[in-house]
């Protein structure tokens, strides 16, 4: 059986390329299609797809093609479309935010299964990290665009034979922009690489993890911890991170830590009081997965997909936000609640497997078993 994996792009690692990677586990085999590469703008993270088989784009033969990204969008149907897949059995892609990586055109009797990590966020007015409505002209433009895209991304998810949903909160969306069913496959996380707690843990700080641009609220969570004056370490970078700087020139109880490798977030998630979030609109959310898999209990609103990876009361606390909005107050109002109760770091760490990737393997796995043709199965 001849297997091709497609991508929206690469040139930074987050969830969605967890979940490529795990993909490209299952099947090793696999070339992947897309858009663009860039290896150095990955980092550390680049070394991950050492050795694939990675076709791109014309977009890779671009001059400034990493700048380029956002306004060419608008073709990212098209290019997919150019992609030649008619000797495959079976296409997975894997979809989210901007580049239609589901438009493939695939043989009718090839399976295509589409992951969906979001509908992008851009097109159903979620809050993302570029405001194109700041300026009028941008504003102007990107709604023009943005309905014609609006269309474009109804038809083309028509396309794949399968639709799965990384979240019960983006299987709503699925229904409600597409009109299409979908299976829930939750993605997968490296449990085993945390090790079993022995001992008292010295929890002394709080801690946030996350890209550090405009709509995860990191400024809530450090004012929040500033007025309360709890010590935060705030992992991550991005195009906040000296805004976030400026605003703290006076606080030394936060600290920015930047980029870290996976051994010291483990450490850093065993040692903290909490992880705390603050998006008000998660589509899933790994960083709480991985919290709980260290036996540290999440802060997080009572929203998206911190309802469906974080019990309340027992693996963290989901707080109200204020009129269904994530605020300061209402932030340390979760705090204050979370201090008054006791967790239990099993429990966190039995709430975590329930995520693992040996799970999600499983469960694709068994997905694509279903739905293939007989015969093609006993490959498998």
């Amino acid at each position: 059986m001849k297997v091709a994996l497609v991508h929206d792009y690469l040139r930074e690692y987050g969830g969605a390329e967890r979940v490529l990677e795990v993909l490209h586990e299952i099947f090793p085999e696999a070339p992947l299609y897309t858009a663009y590469y860039n290896k150095k703008a990955l980092g550390s993270k680049g070394e991950t797809f050492r050795g694939w088989d990675i076709r791109t784009s014309w977009i890779q033969h671009l001059p400034f093609a990493n700048k380029l990204i956002s306004p060419l969008r608008i073709f990212a149907p098209n290019i997919f479309e150019s992609f030649n897949l008619s000797e495959y059995d079976l296409v997975i892609s894997s979809s989210s935010a901007v580049y239609f990586a589901k438009s493939v055109i695939t043989k009718p009797q090839t399976l295509h299964i589409s992951y969906i990590h979001t509908p992008p966020r851009f097109l159903y007015g979620y809050v993302t990290s570029f405001n194109y409505k700041k300026h009028f002209i941008t504003r102007i433009v990107g709604e023009i665009m943005n309905h014609y895209l609006r269309i474009v991304d109804f038809e083309v998810s028509q396309r794949p034979d399968i639709l799965v949903a990384n979240s019960k909160n983006i299987q709503d969306r699925i229904k409600k922009f597409y009109r299409r069913d979908s299976i829930v496959i939750y993605p997968p996380v490296g449990i085993d690489k945390y090790p079993p707690i022995v001992g008292k843990m010295s929890r002394k700080y709080f801690l946030t993890v996350g890209r550090l641009v405009r709509g995860k609220g990191v400024d809530v969570i450090i004012e929040a911890c500033g007025k309360l004056g709890f010590p935060l370490k705030v992992v991550g970078t991005g195009p906040e991170l000296e805004n976030y700087k400026s605003e703290i020139t006076n606080n030394k109880n936060v600290q920015f830590l930047g980029s870290v490798s996976d051994e010291e977030l483990i450490k850093l998630y065993s040692g903290a009081k909490a992880t705390i979030l603050a998006s008000g609109d998660e589509d899933f959310g790994i960083v709480p997965v991985e919290s709980q898999a260290a036996g540290t209990p999440v802060i997080a609103p009572a929203s998206g997909g911190y309802l469906e990876t974080i019990i309340d009361g027992k693996t963290g606390i989901l707080f109200k936000g204020d009129s269904g909005k994530v605020t300061v107050d209402s932030l340390m109002e979760g705090i204050k609640q979370f201090s008054g109760i006791k967790f239990k770091t099993k429990d966190c760490r039995a709430n975590a497997r329930k995520f693992s990737k040996e799970r999600f393997k499983k469960e694709i796995l068994e997905l694509i078993k279903k739905n293939f043709k007989k015969g093609l199965d006993k490959t498998l």
